[in-house]
């Protein structure tokens, strides 16, 4: 049962949103659908406009990024220097209509960046948008002065640098810089907004962009590579009768509908599904192998892939990487289950079948036309070396005692705060939830009311068990962020290391997030 809209101060959400637009407002709600789809949690937007039809749009690929320089550390390390201009551009999403997005580099996905492992890199983004920004490399390594807290806000450039902003955080104006030691494996990783309050419409807006680690055990296997490694960001959103992004927001259409703005609370969900910004596209593929890395990039929605075939079973994929990096072993799955914030690295043999079928993905959670995502069309024979060996990587177990520390993810209310919350507590800054020694291996309970993606920041977690059994078929491997489900109790191991500083856990529904469901976590020196 939803109560009426409390008076809310810091963390007022509609407040944000069009604080958060500044003079490029987001659209009102327009056509409002309220409803909540099965297996989501989130309420739907409906879009103002036709949609386009499915699968004629071709899959678009994000641009690469290359190095401008290289910078000498201050302990005498060399690394590579690349920079990212964050800024208002008009993009093609729907075909004949021009949308602005807010993106990395002017594009939406950004800029994807590729790393290898032991070569350090210096990030440097600029800001030309109206309105702050915070970015948060997801599944880095970083040291927590590059990680993106909440509120190391960087300013618009040009804009007055103000003294303080009342709570802790570092003020950067035009440019920062963040650096990436790259001591981590090879993985599937990706930047986004971070901004406190105001992530859920930054990265609507367009503010999302892959960063694919690389390294030398990757390298050696046999894997599908070039133009047979395809990257995947699926998102939703929906549209005004302009074309534009609509999102929630203070407006005469909301004030209208009593009891709306807390609607919103669970989550915004589009009615178009996007593949690497393009809606329910198609891609002319070979018949072989292919490797998919797969972001789901969406604020609210859940997505569990099937790769259809007509009138033949579905096609099976072979998942070898999680959050972190590769499994130990490849493992057969029939659905790719992905909640907000989490990838999956798969393989899928689309030699399988004759050459002029097309294999549709469909999200098994969607309604209508979100059940739609995108097509492959195999159109010709080609020779195909590729394989996927038995043992992909070494993945060393962590071994924790007993229930350490827990955190309950629920609806709630804290003096004049009414939203999500952990631990019954609203995000607070200036405290921590937990002071966690370095190299300490700890075991960490989530309890949930509703659907939770739990992300933790600085290092990926192994999950020990999930309702009272082991891991579930999402589980494997190293993980950043580890969907809870309803009224469900996942037990995970943890063991931070190499930096000591303030860092944060909270829940990748980002609406929740921006609701304050988030905590502080530190990291002290070990014994």
């Amino acid at each position: 049962m939803r109560r009426s809209a409390p008076h809310l101060t810091r963390r007022t959400f509609f407040g944000a949103v069009v604080a958060a637009a500044g003079t490029a407002a987001l659209s009102g709600c327009g056509a409002l659908g309220i409803d909540t789809p099965p297996g989501q949690t989130g309420e739907a937007l409906r879009s103002e406009r036709p949609l386009p039809r499915p699968y004629e749009v071709p899959l678009p690929r994000p641009r690469t990024a290359r190095p401008t320089g290289t910078l000498t550390l201050p302990d005498g390390t060399t690394a590579d220097l690349y920079e990212i201009t964050q800024r208002p551009a008009e993009v093609e999403i729907l075909p004949g209509l021009r949308t602005t997005v807010w993106g990395y580099d002017g594009t939406f996905p950004g800029t994807t960046l590729e790393t290898r492992t032991g070569r350090p890199v210096v990030v440097r983004h600029r800001n030309e948008l109206p309105v702050p920004t915070v970015t948060h490399l997801h599944g880095g390594h970083t040291p927590a002065d590059s990680d993106g807290w909440p509120l190391d806000l960087l300013l618009p450039a040009g804009a007055a640098r103000p003294q303080h902003h009342g709570m802790p955080g570092d003020l950067a104006a035009g440019t920062r810089d963040h650096h990436y030691p790259m001591t981590q494996r090879a993985a599937t990783l990706w930047y986004h907004d971070h901004r406190m309050d105001f992530t859920g419409p930054a990265v609507h807006r367009g503010l999302v962009g892959l960063h694919l680690v690389r390294d030398d055990v990757e390298d050696a296997l046999p894997l599908p590579r070039g133009d047979r490694e395809i990257p995947l960001v699926l998102c939703d959103r929906s549209f005004d009768a302009d074309g534009q992004f609509t999102y929630p927001s203070l407006d005469r259409s909301l004030r209208r509908v009593p009891g709306v703005e807390v609607a919103w609370m669970e989550g915004v969900l589009g009615d178009v599904v996007l593949v690497n910004g393009a809606p329910w596209p198609v891609a002319e593929v070979d018949a072989a192998r292919h490797r998919l890395r797969i972001l789901n990039g969406a604020n609210a929605r859940r997505f569990s892939l099937a790769f259809q075939v007509p009138g033949a079973p579905d096609l099976p994929v072979t998942q070898i990487g999680s959050d972190g990096g590769l499994l130990a072993a490849p493992v057969e799955r029939p659905t790719v289950d992905l909640a907000p914030g989490e990838r999956c690295d798969v393989v899928v043999d689309l030699g399988r079948v004759p050459v002029g079928t097309e294999v549709t993905v469909v999200n098994l959670l969607g309604t209508g036309p979100t059940r739609d995502v995108l097509r492959f069309r195999v159109v010709r024979v080609a020779r195909d070396d590729s394989a996927v060996p038995a043992v992909l990587s070494e993945i060393e177990p962590l071994v924790p005692g007993p229930v350490r520390r827990e955190f309950v993810f629920r609806r709630g209310a804290v003096g004049d705060h009414s939203g999500w919350t952990i631990n019954d507590r609203s995000f607070d800054p200036d405290g921590s939830l937990a002071d966690v020694p370095l190299g300490t291996t700890e075991t960490w309970r989530f309890r949930t009311d509703v659907h939770h993606p739990v992300h933790v920041h600085l290092d990926p977690v192994q999950v020990l068990t999930r309702g009272g059994r082991g891991p579930g078929p999402s589980d494997a491997g190293w993980k950043d962020t580890v969907d809870l489900r309803p009224g469900e109790i996942v037990d995970v191991a943890t063991r931070f290391t190499d930096f000591a500083g303030r860092f944060v856990l909270h829940c990748h529904n980002l609406e929740h997030e921006d609701m304050a469901m988030m905590a502080t976590i530190r990291t002290v020196p070990g014994a």
